[in-house]
């Protein structure tokens, strides 16, 4: 029993450490994302997430962004967070004001996660919404590779 609750932990740790590792750049100010694109001429991806209740988000940040790979194409891109959590802690009032001004642009349907790709003027070049419980992210790197081939 020892053994199993050992190996639990250490599993639990490595995964932990593993998504600590992928650090990645992510702005809450959409109008610096914007700046930042137009300068250094590349898209933005505004990924819409719900952080602390929305499963398919938590996943889809495990599975994709949190991996080496994303992080690669992530070099591509301004990437920019806006996080509808329950918790009022977790993100300013100004940051509530920023994401609910962006949803109501780019999140009409209000979906999450729901990732959205625009260009340095804020226009709308494509998005990808959901995540499915096969955690297949496949869709996922096709609709970046998309973007890359159109910008």
């Amino acid at each position: 029993m020892k053994k199993l609750l050992f190996l639990a932990v250490f599993f639990i740790g490595f995964s932990a450490l593993a998504q600590e590792g992928v650090k990645l750049n992510w702005l809450t100010d959409f109008e610096e994302a914007k700046k930042v694109a137009k300068k250094e001429k590349k898209p933005i991806l505004i990924y819409f997430t719900g952080s602390d209740w929305c499963p398919p988000c938590k996943m889809l940040k495990e599975d994709f962004f949190y991996t080496e790979k994303f992080k690669e194409k992530a070099k591509d891109f301004v990437l920019v967070m806006a996080d509808f959590p329950r918790r009022i802690d977790i993100i300013t009032e100004e940051e509530r004001q920023q994401n609910k001004k962006l949803a109501k642009k780019y999140n009409k349907k209000n979906k999450f996660p729901n990732i959205v790709a625009v260009n340095h003027n804020g226009k709308e070049l494509d998005n990808i919404m959901s995540y499915n419980m096969m955690r297949d992210t496949s869709r996922h790197y096709k609709f970046l590779e998309k973007i890359m081939k159109n910008y």
